[in-house]
């Protein structure tokens, strides 16, 4: 196949064109290959950015520090710096000083 024929199979973008069909519900389902190579998994929020040239980028979002708070549940009371410095320092195991 010749380098031109190459590009309008691929609308000058890198790789093979990969497709899916937008089902009624307006879903689709992310072929595989593209999952992998975008390190897309089950629960993974992505987020549709607009391009200068009117099209869209689907783009895996990724979390910042703030929506972390409160991922793990602390039952017990809250503990002070000093605390948690002798803890680092290993003066500590398993919540009671040594």
């Amino acid at each position: 196949m010749s380098e031109v024929a190459a590009d309008k199979k691929t609308n000058g973008r890198a790789g093979n064109v990969v497709s899916a069909t937008v089902t009624s519900k307006g879903q689709i389902t992310i072929p595989i290959d593209v999952r992998v190579a975008m390190g897309l998994r089950a629960g993974v929020r992505v987020a549709f950015v607009p391009t200068v040239n009117g099209t869209y980028e689907l783009v895996p979002e990724t979390r910042t520090i703030k929506s972390l708070k409160g991922i793990v549940g602390w039952s017990g009371s809250p503990i002070g710096l000093d605390q948690m410095n002798e803890a680092i320092t290993g003066n500590v195991v398993e919540g009671k000083q040594k």
